[in-house]
């Protein structure tokens, strides 16, 4: 499906090309064989116009709804990844359960991962909707202590992906005060804990994360969530926030995720007056995420 839809973009490129050389010839050579007719060469060089730029706002457009198909297509495949593997799990527990008889100690072990199972499609279920509100919702700010939020953040993350304190550290340079910021918190909590999500699930086999939160000219407050992962090639940089982008490559085939997390971060950023920017030496040199809110000095 992948390699038909590449193919039906450059054929539509590529007719669009011929189609204004053709265009740009015959143009030409009207306006050459009319030029002492000061009328019709006027009338030809904007009728001229006027069809190439038809064609190139066409062949644009036709290209552009065949990369969006391939977006909603890859991001159905990946949202159905995410609901049935968990599903399958919940399953083969409950069947276990079912028609063995276990011991308490397993018992309990089956009940923590099958909650874990149900965590993972309530937060995929979670994506999805608030991706789908978009920037539509205007429900009211309040004062929210951000520093707070950032580490229940952090201890969800090390208690959801079983990391050591180690592999993920926080330090804050505002010892405790000037963390206010004006904000909805359940999209502040959103917002960082796929920050973090997506550092440990780009991280590869070795996680080693730091989250840093300072404030800069007493303005304003800035998340930095550095990864040691397999990094972001420098043209994809601004990409990864469109809805449903996932940067491709080998060393990322195993990585599952919906292409909506960094999207929802943009779109929390910016209603909270805020902005998010990635940085990354390359590929293989891992990321920094940057998230920064303006801060509540009243």
């Amino acid at each position: 499906m992948r390699i038909s839809r590449r193919g039906k973009t450059a054929f539509f490129l590529s007719l669009g090309v011929l189609l204004v050389a053709t265009s740009a010839a015959v143009g030409f050579g009207w306006i050459i064989l009319n030029w002492q007719q000061d009328v019709r060469v006027i009338l030809g060089v904007l009728f001229f116009g006027a069809i190439v730029t038809g064609i190139i706002l066409n062949t644009s457009f036709l290209v552009r709804e065949i990369r969006r198909n391939e977006q909603h297509d890859s991001f159905i495949n990946a949202v159905t990844h995410e609901l049935k593997t968990p599903i399958a799990s919940l399953r083969l527990y409950l069947q276990t359960l079912q028609r063995r008889e276990i011991d308490d100690g397993q018992r309990r072990e089956f009940y923590g991962l099958m909650l874990e199972d149900t965590d993972r499609l309530m937060n995929t279920v979670e994506q999805v909707l608030k991706a789908g509100e978009g920037g539509a919702r205007t429900r009211d700010l309040i004062h929210v202590d951000f520093a707070a939020v950032v580490e229940r953040c952090v201890e969800r993350a090390r208690t959801s992906h079983h990391l050591q304190n180690g592999a993920l550290r926080y330090e804050s340079s505002l010892n405790g005060s000037g963390s206010e910021v004006n904000g909805d918190p359940e999209d502040l909590r959103t917002a960082v804990s796929n920050i973090l999500d997506n550092a440990v699930k780009y991280s590869g086999t070795r996680v080693d994360i730091s989250v840093q939160l300072d404030s800069e000219e007493e303005k304003r407050l800035v998340l930095r969530v550095k990864d040691r992962g397999v990094g972001i090639p420098q043209s994809e940089l601004k990409s990864i926030f469109k809805r449903f982008y996932r940067v491709r490559g080998r060393a990322l085939a195993h990585v599952r995720g919906t292409g909506l997390g960094l999207f929802l971060v943009h779109t929390i950023a910016k209603r909270h007056g805020g902005r998010v920017f990635a940085e990354s030496a390359g590929e293989g040199h891992g990321t920094t995420i940057i998230f920064e809110l303006p801060r509540n000095n009243s």
